[in-house]
């Protein structure tokens, strides 16, 4: 089975990309985030032979899951706050598999309150996760989790050092993810430095390479001993009118 994350960064900018990489690519789960609007345009994927399920907020973040196969939502929101209104978590069971999708917050400027809700939500994260592995549940999870987790996942380290998604504090919460037992999927097969799957719009990032990885795949054990492959798919990010993001594929046998 074939799964991948895309931050689209607006799904009604970048609908003609997302069409475009399904039929060429043919996966059988898409998850997108930053879709960036209360209105999701199902029927596209429909059409097409796709179901869809949506979480969306007006004019911000926002993730859906397309797939060739049903989708049973287990939940659309992450549990441990009700009055976190913002759209950037879905789990759902797809054909045998317990898969989520997040958009996990920026969190910058920091300090700040944007960073104290980076920091909550990646414990609300936590929280979650240890439950799911505490019960047994295989499961993947994958998205824009917004944390470059060593020096070698961005361009210059000493540049981003008390940036949001590189700080300490950020790192230290992601490495508590993977203690929880969970694989990183793209490093059981590459552990080179300078693979990136994010390149800013400005100053020239994608023509010189200057990018991060931010984009993720965390698999628990039963999961990760399924895992054949996982590449990051440069090809959208050179695309007319990209998304600064670009897919990030895993294959599960």
């Amino acid at each position: 089975m074939k799964i991948v994350s895309w931050n689209v960064n607006s799904i009604k900018a970048r609908l003609d990309h997302v069409k475009r990489y399904l039929e060429e690519n043919s996966p059988d789960v898409l998850m997108i985030q930053e879709l960036k609007g209360l209105d999701f345009p199902a029927e596209e994927f429909e059409t097409i032979g796709y179901h869809t399920s949506a979480v969306t907020q007006k004019a911000y973040n926002g993730v859906a899951i397309i797939s060739k196969h049903p989708i049973e939502i287990i939940l659309d929101k992450l549990p441990d706050d009700d009055t976190d209104e913002q759209a950037r978590y879905i789990e759902a069971n797809i054909n045998g598999a317990r898969v989520i999708n997040i958009y996990l917050p920026n969190g910058n400027p920091t300090p700040g309150s944007k960073y104290d809700y980076k920091l909550s939500w990646m414990a609300r994260l936590y929280s979650r996760l240890k439950t799911l592995c505490d019960n047994d549940t295989p499961f993947i999870i994958g998205g824009d989790f917004n944390v470059m987790p060593e020096d070698k996942d961005c361009h210059s380290p000493k540049d981003w050092e008390q940036d949001a998604l590189f700080r300490t504090e950020t790192r230290e919460a992601f490495r508590s993810l993977i203690n929880l037992g969970l694989t990183d999927a793209f490093r059981v097969f590459n552990n080179r430095a300078e693979q990136y799957s994010f390149w800013d719009y400005q100053a020239g990032a994608w023509q010189k390479d200057n990018g991060i990885r931010i984009d993720h795949f965390l698999l628990s054990p039963v999961m990760a001993d399924k895992l054949t492959s996982c590449t990051i798919n440069k090809t959208p990010r050179g695309w007319n009118k990209p998304s600064d993001h670009t897919p990030i594929e895993i294959t599960i046998a």
